[in-house]
């Protein structure tokens, strides 16, 4: 007999149907090393699913105007507005993690929105890469962004806007590359889209690079604004595929 994912998980754990949505949304159940993704994906109804257990988001600096978190990957940015009753700066594609920002004042919060829009903001990514990337490569090609029923897909076109990226490899293990990226833009899905350009995708991206993970390894690592300037460590995800993180200086090699 086969039955609704969610509800087979709901039954497993003890919990509220609601909450067994959440967890699939969140991108944290796994059955046969699959990851479900699909709520109402049917399943037998014996089906032992493996739920993978993420972290809060972890406060990195608060003043009496801005927020700095370290979101964990799977966790939808919108919803720490709620939690921490600020507004959002920036957001994070929900499968990626690192430094966001929220504004307690609205005059300083427009204050930033002009800073971005005038390319004025620094901002540093980790990502696991697939192949090996020997060198810093920069990369200057134009996005265009398509609003979709399934969300926003971003494509290398003419007639898109102006995107710079600039990868520096900072490990190499096996097939895979530790890399630094600098993105002089903020186009939606760019390093996603530039990585799979180039054809080294990110690990876990199944929406451009095509690479199947149990998350997607982009991580937002440093973001300097005005005066202030943030870095959200990694988590031990990271330590997949034989990198060691621990005190490593992200440091191009």
């Amino acid at each position: 007999m086969q039955e609704k994912a969610y509800k087979v998980l709901a039954l497993q754990e003890g919990i509220s149907n609601r909450e067994a949505k959440e967890l699939i949304d969140r991108a944290c159940v796994f059955l046969k090393g699959k990851k479900i993704t699909l709520a109402r994906a049917l399943v037998d109804e014996k089906s032992q699913f493996i739920i993978k257990k993420t972290q809060n988001p972890q406060v990195i600096f608060e003043d009496k105007k801005i927020l700095a978190i370290n979101k964990p990957h799977s966790f939808v940015s919108e919803n720490l507005e709620k939690q921490f009753k600020a507004k959002l700066l920036n957001r994070l594609d929900k499968e990626t993690s690192g430094v966001i920002l929220l504004c307690k004042e609205e005059n300083f919060r427009q204050m930033c929105i002009e800073e971005f829009k005038k390319h004025k903001v620094y901002k540093s990514y980790i990502a696991i890469l697939n192949g090996i990337l020997a060198q810093e490569i920069q990369i200057n090609e134009p996005l265009l962004t398509i609003k979709t029923k399934k969300g926003a897909l971003s494509k290398i076109s003419k007639e898109g806007f102006e995107a710079k990226s600039v990868i520096s490899p900072l490990m190499i293990e096996g097939k895979k590359t530790l890399a630094k990226i600098v993105i002089q833009t903020g186009r939606t899905h760019q390093i996603r889209v530039h990585t799979a350009f180039i054809k080294h995708g990110i690990i876990g991206d199944e929406k451009y690079a095509k690479i199947r993970a149990e998350r997607m390894y982009l991580h937002s690592y440093e973001l300097g604004i005005l005066d202030y300037f943030f870095k959200a460590n990694l988590d031990e995800d990271f330590n997949a595929f034989g990198f060691e993180i621990k005190n490593l200086d992200f440091k191009a090699i």
